[in-house]
């Protein structure tokens, strides 16, 4: 049996990834009347995005704006059943081993949220930092969890994700002394494969940094409006973008050497 040419594999891959940007766009169109902003956050497992989740989601509810999330895992409905009493409304999607979220998994909810019209949906993919940066979600904000457990030098190991994000939070910060964390370090990693974006640190346990994560977010989305329905591809201007945010809080810019 004769093996595929490289050149065959890369025609399968370049149509599975074109596939998923027109299943990306009918996210975008499906939402774009209710005004919802799309949120895509990843990290590995254990970064803290669902606890994160539920605190920004408390607040956002306090304020008046209505939530939704979303929630990507491999098995179990655990992180969905975390997060019911924080938001308006979040399914589980269980992919059962597949390692990332994509467009077409949105599909079966977006009748639904459409009718709630939230302010923001948030997606929590699956704990990955290498495949889910490769697939758009009809999101207008990418971002990045890294907690101070994980090491310094996750930035410059996987290039693909922290390089096309709009924001990073480092998580757990509380934690920072305990493990010897050296937040300089990161943002000088962090400079190197995404000059300027915005770095928050903070502590879903104490509340440092949350603020700052939400007004971010919030920036974001009115800034990246002119990015909506052109996917992944724009993922440098996102990032000049970013980078013009005010810096206050808990923000601090990747602006140093590495």
């Amino acid at each position: 049996m004769t093996q595929p040419t490289e050149a065959q594999h890369l025609e399968v891959e370049r149509r599975i990834l074109d596939q998923a940007l027109r299943d990306a766009q009918v996210v975008r169109d499906a939402l774009a009347g209710g005004h919802t902003t799309v949120v895509n956050l990843m990290s590995a497992p254990g970064s803290g995005k669902t606890e994160l989740l539920g605190v920004i989601g408390d607040e956002l509810r306090a304020q008046g704006q209505s939530v939704a999330v979303l929630v990507g895992d491999c098995a179990t409905e655990h992180d969905a059943d975390r997060l019911r009493s924080h938001v308006d409304w979040v399914h589980q999607i269980v992919t059962d081993g597949v390692c990332h979220l994509e467009a077409r998994m949105l599909f079966p909810f977006l009748a639904e949220i459409g009718q709630l019209a939230p302010r923001y949906l948030f997606v929590e993919n699956v704990g990955n930092m290498v495949c889910p940066v490769d697939f758009d979600l009809g999101e207008a904000v990418r971002i990045a969890l890294l907690s101070v457990t994980e090491g310094e030098d996750k930035p410059v190991k996987y290039p693909g994700l922290f390089g096309a994000v709009d924001l990073v939070v480092v998580s757990k910060i509380d934690l920072a002394s305990a493990v010897d964390f050296s937040l300089e370090t990161v943002l000088g990693y962090l400079q190197r494969v995404n000059p300027g974006v915005p770095v928050i640190s903070s502590s879903a346990k104490t509340g440092v940094g949350l603020d700052a994560v939400i007004g971010a977010i919030r920036s974001l989305a009115a800034q990246g409006s002119s990015l909506t329905g052109q996917g992944s591809s724009l993922t440098g201007q996102r990032s000049s973008m970013a980078s013009n945010l005010p810096l206050a809080g808990g923000v601090r810019a990747a602006s140093v050497g590495g």
